[in-house]
């Protein structure tokens, strides 16, 4: 069970990472929009899983790999945004959230758009 500590970690994580890319896209003027659609820490607060949802899908890989090469740099962002609110800055994991992919591939099925051999 998720305590009050790390459910406001995680908050004060995705509202500062969801003004961080939203700025870069907004600088980047490509239409790439990348969201954070969850963050989950960890019990001792060292690690937290960033889930981030990035469109158009052709995107995905190039983005994912430039944020993986980054961490340092976004570990030293959070660090200073949370600095006096933690003791330790946690390390920082990007995972890609299809759960959106998901809904709508199982949406198109529904709709029997999609190719199954059931309908």
């Amino acid at each position: 069970m998720e305590s009050n500590r790390q459910r406001k970690v995680a908050q004060i994580i995705q509202e500062d990472f969801a003004e961080l890319f939203r700025k870069q896209a907004a600088d980047s003027k490509q239409g790439i929009l990348v969201t954070v659609s969850d963050v989950k820490v960890t019990a001792d607060l060292g690690i937290a899983k960033i889930y981030l949802s990035i469109f158009p899908q052709e995107f995905r890989s190039a983005i994912m790999k430039e944020i993986e090469e980054n961490k340092p740099q976004y570990r030293n962002f959070i660090g200073q945004k949370m600095a006096k609110q933690v003791r330790v800055i946690p390390q920082l994991n990007f995972y890609l959230d299809t759960s959106l992919d998901d809904v709508e591939k199982l949406e198109k099925e529904l709709r029997g758009e999609g190719d199954n051999p059931v309908l």
